[in-house]
C-alpha cells in the first residue's frame, strides 16, 4: 500500500501536465483526490481519467492566484472531510522572451501563478495538514529555481522564491515538530505543454521557444516526473530532482556560477544567431 491510499490529496494545476499525471497516480494508489484547475475541459477530462481508474474525487474550478478564493476553497474542502493527508502547489505558467521587452503585467502574472499561488496554497492548507497528524506539502519549483537561465527572467525569479520559501517552511515544520513534511520538487525537461501554452514578449514568435524545449529539452514524461514526486514526498525528501538534466545543470552551475553564466551566455548567442532567418 502506498502512502496515500485511503488519504485525501489535493492537487492543484491537475487540469494537464504533471498535474494531470499526479492525479493519475494517486488515483492507483487508492488516494481520495481533490483536484482543482482553471482550465475547465481539461479538469474535467481528468477527472474522467482517474473516475475510469476507480478513484473517488472532486473537481473545482479555481484561480490560484486568487488568495481570498483559495482559502474559500481550503476551508471548504476542510468542512467537507475528515482530514487533508497531502497537498501538492503544482500550478504554474510560463513567459519567455528578454527582461527588456517584458511588460509589467506579462512578470505580475507569472509571479502571480507560479509563486504567489505556492503561498496561497500552503498557508490556506498548512494548518490542516498539521491537524491530520501526518500531512504532505510538495511544491513545485524548477530547476531553474537552482540556476539561472536567459530568456526566463520572471519564471526563475519565480521558482527561487518558490525553492526559498519551501525550505524556510520545512525548518519551521521541523523546529516546531509538527507532523509535516514537506518538499520541494525541482522538474527539468518535463514533457508537458507548459512552454506550448505559455506566453512570449509583444513580437516574439511564440512557438520559437516551445519547439526548442519540447524538441531538444523535454526528456522526461509526465508520468515518471509524478512518480518520482510521490516517492519522494512519501519518503519525506526536503528536494526531488525530475530528470538527468536537473542533475547535471545542478552540478554544472554549482562549480563555477561565473563560468556557468558566461557559457550560458556563449550558447544562447549561438541558438539566437542560428535561429535569425537568411539575409538578417
Amino acid at each position: 500500500m502506498s502512502k496515500f491510499t485511503g488519504r485525501i490529496a489535493v492537487v492543484t494545476g491537475a487540469g494537464s501536465g504533471i498535474g494531470r499525471a499526479l492525479a493519475c497516480a494517486l488515483a492507483a494508489d487508492g488516494a481520495i483526490l481533490c483536484l482543482s484547475d482553471i482550465d475547465s475541459p481539461g479538469l474535467a477530462e481528468t477527472h474522467s481519467l482517474v473516475t475510469t481508474i476507480g478513484a473517488q474525487a472532486q473537481i473545482d474550478l479555481l484561480d490560484v492566484s486568487d488568495r481570498t478564493a483559495f482559502q474559500t476553497y481550503a476551508e471548504l474542502l476542510a468542512a467537507e472531510f475528515p482530514a487533508i493527508h497531502l497537498v501538492v502547489n503544482n500550478a504554474g505558467v510560463s513567459h519567455g522572451g528578454d527582461f527588456l521587452g517584458m511588460s509589467y503585467a506579462d512578470i505580475d502574472r507569472v509571479l502571480n501563478v507560479d509563486f504567489w499561488s505556492v503561498v496561497n496554497g500552503t498557508k490556506a492548507f498548512l494548518p490542516h495538514l498539521i491537524s491530520s497528524g501526518d500531512g504532505t506539502l510538495v511544491n513545485l519549483s524548477s530547476l531553474f529555481g537552482l540556476i539561472p537561465m536567459p530568456g526566463q527572467s520572471a519564471y526563475v525569479a519565480a521558482k527561487y522564491a518558490v525553492r526559498g520559501f519551501t525550505e524556510s517552511v520545512r525548518i519551521e515544520m521541523l523546529a516546531a515538530g509538527h507532523p509535516v513534511t514537506v518538499t520541494c520538487v525541482h522538474p527539468g525537461g518535463v514533457k508537458t505543454g507548459i512552454a506550448r501554452n505559455g506566453t512570449v514578449n509583444a513580437g516574439d514568435d511564440p512557438a520559437g521557444n516551445s519547439e526548442y524545449f519540447e524538441e531538444k529539452l523535454a526528456r522526461t514524461s509526465a508520468d515518471r516526473a509524478a512518480q518520482l514526486i510521490l516517492r519522494g514526498a512519501a519518503r519525506g525528501r526536503p528536494r526531488v530532482l525530475i530528470g538527468a538534466d536537473a542533475r547535471i545543470m545542478r552540478v554544472a552551475g554549482s562549480l563555477s556560477n561565473r563560468g556557468f553564466q558566461r557559457s550560458v551566455a556563449v550558447l544562447t548567442r549561438a541558438r539566437r544567431r542560428h535561429q535569425q532567418p537568411a539575409g538578417n
